[in-house]
């Protein structure tokens, strides 16, 4: 866990290398939701008293001034997110009162990218002429699915109409990409709903669509106890929806792009797919590297490159510590060489499918256990490894994180019994 002071410092210094030649993104954590989507996995705030946007936004303001004082020049800003939690669950006057506060004393880069994710069923036109006017040019819509029974079972309503609304409104201002989340493994889904949902989508015709697998946690989010693991289909059922959706999307010109990602020909995510400048980091795919990654607000996560910090999870702390003028970061990471390479490794696959691992090979022990975890996934055609290169084959590319996992050396020996993490299937 980094100092307050060693995450600043390592701030100051990544910004330093790459504000003029790479910019820095900016992700802002908008917790407040109306009501709970009981699929979310999201560190969310269930409210329906709007007067927690202003001090929400005086504090997001003063935590980015407490990074700003520390820049030793002005930051060229490339990428904003507002995630959540429900963005427009913020009114657009609030909203364009914080992003105003953000980009005052900042430059845009000459290629920035500012996006939000927004709720169909209550995205005004308001927000979408607002933050257009700001920069904002994409959007991603949270369908999730169009069926009735899975909407009431996971409480996220929303319509076709409401969808058609939003995509139609944010053409006419100017948008010129938005995305669509489809979740499979939901309660109730069945082959023939994922099949409705995804053709009314692709009638519409967002640029992308994201096709998430659905992670069961309860043990970490009870909101997911309103269903039993007898409404959720099973893995193999669930591993025959994703083919459903792929076959689908891929039939209708997407194409796939990284893990659970598609997007028409047209869309820049595509063409930095083709370019090979395709970017993970904790907002999702990205067109562009970033190296210094600013997460502001309750649980953000912020990326040195060589450390990483994540935010204090409840309001009351995140307030708390800002009034006592303290960064609200809980813990961290500061990453070692062999982290960096691996690092590399797996942003490699994540984004192109194939890796050199030829590197890796001087961390004898862990390479050791790389090899035995490999031998499988190369017995069942997952991988295939030639001239030590790894490559990720058209068969494994539902398992990257399968693959990705073989070389993090923080699971070598790993044996845990208790409930921690979501299924990769």
């Amino acid at each position: 866990m980094p100092t307050e002071n060693e995450w600043f410092s390592s701030v100051a210094q990544r910004f330093d290398e790459t504000n003029k030649s790479e910019g820095i993104s900016v992700y802002i954590h908008l917790p407040f939701c109306e009501s709970l989507c009981t699929y979310c996995g999201c560190n969310t705030r269930i409210t329906k008293n709007h007067s927690v946007e202003e001090p929400y936004v005086d504090a997001l303001l003063k935590e980015w001034e407490m990074y700003r004082s520390r820049f030793s020049s002005k930051p060229n800003v490339r990428e904003i997110h507002l995630g959540g939690g429900t963005p427009t669950f913020f009114s657009a006057k609030n909203l364009q009162r914080l992003l105003n506060g953000i980009l005052e004393h900042v430059e845009k880069s000459v290629d920035f990218e500012f996006s939000f994710e927004a709720h169909p069923a209550n995205t005004s036109l308001e927000h979408l002429q607002t933050l257009y006017d700001i920069g904002f040019t994409r959007l991603s819509l949270g369908v999730q699915d169009f069926d009735e029974k899975v909407q009431k079972a996971i409480n996220r309503h929303q319509t076709v109409e409401d969808v058609a609304r939003v995509m139609a409104q944010s053409i006419a201002i100017g948008y010129d990409s938005i995305n669509i989340d489809i979740i499979y493994g939901l309660p109730f889904q069945t082959s023939e709903s994922i099949q409705r949902t995804i053709d009314k989508i692709v009638a519409l015709k967002p640029e992308r669509i994201a096709y998430y697998s659905y992670a069961h946690v309860p043990w970490l989010k009870p909101g997911q106890r309103g269903f039993t693991d007898m409404d959720l289909p099973t893995d193999t059922y669930k591993r025959s929806l994703y083919e459903l959706g792929k076959e689908l999307l891929i039939n209708a010109n997407y194409v796939e792009v990284g893990m659970d990602h598609f997007a028409l020909r047209e869309d820049e995510l595509y063409r930095s797919l083709i370019k090979q400048t395709l970017h993970r980091n904790f907002m999702g795919y990205t067109t562009r590297k970033s190296e210094l990654l600013i997460g502001l607000g309750v649980s953000s996560i912020s990326d040195s490159w060589d450390m990483f910090a994540q935010n204090v999870k409840t309001l009351p702390e995140y307030y708390k510590l800002l009034e006592e003028n303290k960064l609200p970061i809980f813990k961290g990471h500061i990453l070692s060489n062999e982290d960096l390479l691996v690092r590399k490794l797996i942003l490699d696959l994540m984004c192109h499918f194939s890796t050199s691992i030829e590197e890796y090979k001087k961390y004898d022990l862990h390479y050791a256990i790389f090899k035995s975890k490999i031998k499988p996934l190369l017995e069942d055609g997952i991988v295939k490894i030639i001239d030590n290169q790894l490559y990720i084959t058209e068969l494994g590319k539902p398992f990257v994180r399968n693959v990705c996992m073989t070389l993090d050396s923080y699971l070598d020996g790993y044996v845990d019994n208790s409930q921690r993490f979501s299924s990769t299937v």
